[in-house]
Parts: structure tokens; C-alpha cells; sequence
């Protein structure tokens, strides 16, 4: 599978990947300790990437095993305190309305209330493939949500454009790095090293709370 520049997985695998070099780079010049922590970090990236990613690419379930059906299903936009994700609202699964979150992809800006092909891997609407960020849950997500609207807005793909800058996303993303000086104090009360643990530590710290953001399908829009 490529993950060419548009494609919704290319800008979580872009974080993983600086994530990893920054724990690379940063291990040149470590301790045995500090290359021992680096490598748990990078370790646990690549774990629970490969994880998303499987879920997303149809090698795990996101629902019980079953039968592919036909549904309907409106995207959701979600705030919750620092994220932002997509979800699609499922109508026609079981007793009553169901949720999976998707990562992003531009056609979701102006998805109406529409049938979608659910299978227990993959999901289809009007022709396209979406990626599923974890599993379908039958609680409404928490925090903010936000319908899109019954019709499609004809600013939406121009503002869309402006969301996908990837400078952008990477300051959305990085919301959650503000408390990276804070683990890095701590990494260097616990094991010393000075500004120089300081720095690294804060830097891989910042790096991976971006990750983290990305690769559970944060929404830029």
C-alpha cells in the first residue's frame, strides 16, 4: 500500500517517523541509561503504531465478526479538551446509533448523512475507502460534537486545503507538548545529565505528544 502525500495514514507515518529520528539522533549522544529510555520510547511508538495502523488497513476487526451491511452514516466532528478527531455516526448497526473514528480525509468535510459499506474491517462510503482510527464503540464519544451540516458547504474544500498545511497540523498536534519541560525535569531529577538531558529529553517528550495526537486521527479542520 503507498501512502502518497494525500492519503490519510501518510501524515500519522510522517510523526512516526520523526519521533523515531529524533530518538535516534538524540541517542548518539546519550548514556547507556538514556539510549535504554530512548529505545522504550521508540519501542512503544512503533508497538502501538503498527497497532493503529493494522486496524486501519483491515488486518484487525473494528467490530464483531459479522456480515457486511449496508448503513447510514454521518461524520461527527469531536473536541475534547486538547483533540480533535472524526467520527462517523452509524445508523442501522444493532439496537442503536453506533461510533468508529476515522482518520482524516478531505471528502469528510462535506460527507452528508449517507449509506456506507460496513464490513467487520473496512468501511466504504460513496466510493471511498476510509480508515478506521480504533474500533467502533457504542457510547457517544466524549466532549464536543459537532454535525456536519445537511448540505455540503462550497467553501469547505478551499478551507479544507488551508487545514491540511502540514505546519498546521503539527501546531494543533503539538497542544499537548506544553508539558514536555515538565518530563523532562523530572527525567533529569530522576537521572541527572544537566541541559543537555534537558533539552532531550524535553525535545522527545514534545515529539511524542505530537505523535501520540496524530496517530489517534486528529481532525486539523
Amino acid at each position: 500500500m503507498s501512502f502518497g502525500a494525500g492519503h490519510p495514514l501518510s501524515y500519522p507515518l510522517l510523526t512516526t517517523l520523526g519521533t523515531l529520528a529524533t530518538c535516534t539522533a538524540w541517542a548518539l549522544f546519550a548514556t547507556v541509561d538514556q539510549v535504554a529510555a530512548l529505545a522504550a520510547v521508540a519501542l512503544g511508538v512503533l508497538g502501538y503504531t503498527g497497532y493503529r495502523f493494522a486496524v486501519a488497513v483491515g488486518l484487525l476487526r473494528i467490530r464483531r465478526s459479522g456480515h457486511p451491511r449496508t448503513v447510514r452514516v454521518a461524520r461527527v466532528h469531536q473536541f475534547h479538551r486538547l483533540t480533535s478527531r472524526s467520527w462517523l455516526e452509524i445508523d442501522g448497526e444493532g439496537a442503536g446509533p453506533q461510533w468508529v473514528p476515522v482518520y482524516f480525509d478531505p471528502a469528510l468535510t462535506t460527507l452528508t448523512k449517507a449509506e456506507a459499506d460496513l464490513g467487520d474491517r473496512v468501511v466504504h462510503s460513496a466510493g471511498r475507502r476510509l480508515y478506521p482510527s480504533g474500533r467502533i464503540r457504542g457510547s457517544e464519544p466524549p466532549g464536543r460534537l459537532i454535525d456536519n451540516p445537511s448540505r455540503p458547504d462550497p467553501a469547505a474544500p478551499a478551507e479544507t486545503a488551508k487545514a491540511l498545511r502540514l505546519r498546521r497540523r503539527l501546531l494543533l498536534d503539538a497542544q499537548p507538548a506544553v508539558a514536555a519541560p515538565l518530563a523532562a525535569l523530572l527525567w533529569v531529577f530522576l537521572d541527572g545529565g544537566g541541559l543537555p538531558a534537558f533539552l532531550g529529553a524535553t525535545t522527545v517528550a514534545a515529539m511524542a505528544a505530537t505523535w501520540l495526537s496524530a496517530i489517534r486521527g486528529s481532525d486539523p479542520t
